[in-house]
């Protein structure tokens, strides 16, 4: 769940729930152009332009008009246009290929941001503007970036992650972050919101109890607000009370709160973003509540943090505090309390929490360990 990336929404150094890029064999049936997983469901979009989903569905999350789990991939709707997917905790977003956006599921907090605070089990239309890039979901808010450079966000605003006074608790309908049209991708998290500018700086605001906005303080603020002096910021994800962000010098950063190793290094909290080990051909980072998953530019996929269900992948349920490789070559990795990733042949692979079916490997069995996912002819 959790970012962005919006000129490269199929390429771009994605985050939680962004759409990766996957090359699929000649001939071979279609595979995976954009994964996300939430709380406990998991939405993938086929290289055909259709859109699955499985796992747990009380408020409609999978989109299928009916609020029953499924352990294997369902069809959302009988569409082939779809572009870009992204999961909140209990809901889900995506972009057609016409620009527009539509999210379903959970609705408590107006993160669907069709007007209303009703769930919705099958997709709901944001608005009727049709010029929509990409979408965040986090926890109850949603954020995105148009074509034209703006940023929106809605939802849940009590610690101002939708940068706007937290008096307004939460808003139904996209609000305009300022007046900047130069905004390149977003990450929503569980309580504060991280974008990156055109220019390649980093803004974050919102939450910040635990440094999660990485600018030295521990106080909120709702104005978006430059993390440190860097230009060459390149993707950023947003998980429960951390960030995780890679430069264009191929370095990534961590900052936050700590205590599962979800920062990548044996530290306490951090309040400003340190260097994630010395490693720099780092491709692509992806943040969820506890567990953080990165690919590096030779198409290994390493993860660390909270492991108690095997979410890291590497077979043991031991958290990490620092990055482990899990499986093998990959083009895109999401990360919940469960995991799963595309490989560069169009095959999928899901790990780690399993109580709604969300691995989709027809079972509701825990995995520490990669697990092929068949998705329909």
């Amino acid at each position: 769940m959790l970012l962005l990336t919006v000129a490269t929404a199929i390429t771009g150094s994605a985050v939680a729930g962004t759409s990766a890029a996957v090359a699929a064999p000649a001939g071979a049936a279609p595979g995976v152009s954009a994964l996300a997983s939430g709380y406990g469901h998991t939405c993938a979009v086929r290289t055909d332009g259709t859109l699955w989903c499985w796992g747990s569905n009380g408020t409609g999350q999978l989109g299928t008009g009916t609020t029953v789990d499924a352990t294997t991939p369902v069809r959302v709707g009988g569409d082939t246009d779809w572009t870009a997917i992204d999961a909140g905790t209990s809901y889900t977003c995506g972009v057609r290929s016409a620009g527009t956006l539509w999210c379903w599921g959970s609705n408590n907090r107006g993160q669907l941001g069709d007007g209303t605070t009703t769930d919705r089990s099958a997709p709901a239309q944001v608005g009727t503007a049709a010029g929509w890039a990409g979408v965040s979901a986090g926890d109850s808010h949603t954020c995105g970036v148009r074509t034209d450079g703006t940023l929106w966000c809605w939802g849940f605003n009590r610690l101002g992650q939708l940068a706007t006074d937290s008096s307004t608790w939460y808003a139904t309908s996209p609000l305009q972050i300022g007046a900047a049209t130069n905004w390149a991708s977003v990450t929503a998290g569980f309580g504060h919101t991280c974008a990156i500018r055109t220019d390649g700086t980093l803004w974050c605001w919102g939450d910040s109890t635990t440094g999660q906005l990485g600018i030295g303080s521990l106080s909120y603020t709702i104005t978006p607000t430059q993390v440190g002096t860097a230009t060459n910021w390149t993707g950023v994800a947003a998980g429960y009370a951390f960030t995780c962000a890679v430069r264009s010098d191929g370095t990534l950063w961590c900052w936050g709160e700590n205590g599962y190793g979800q920062l990548g290094v044996n530290a306490t909290y951090q309040t400003t973003p340190i260097q994630v080990g010395t490693a720099t051909n780092w491709a692509t980072v992806n943040a969820s509540f506890n567990t953080a998953c990165a690919t590096r530019t030779d198409g290994t996929l390493w993860c660390w943090g909270n492991n108690m269900d095997g979410q890291v992948g590497d077979g043991t349920t031991t958290n990490r505090y620092a990055p482990v490789q899990a499986g093998s070559s990959t083009a895109g990795v999401v990360t919940g309390y469960h995991t799963c990733a595309a490989r560069t042949d169009g095959s999928l692979w899901c790990w780690g929490y399993n109580w709604a079916g969300q691995l989709g490997d027809g079972t509701t069995t825990n995995r520490s360990a990669p697990t092929a996912v068949t998705l329909p002819s």
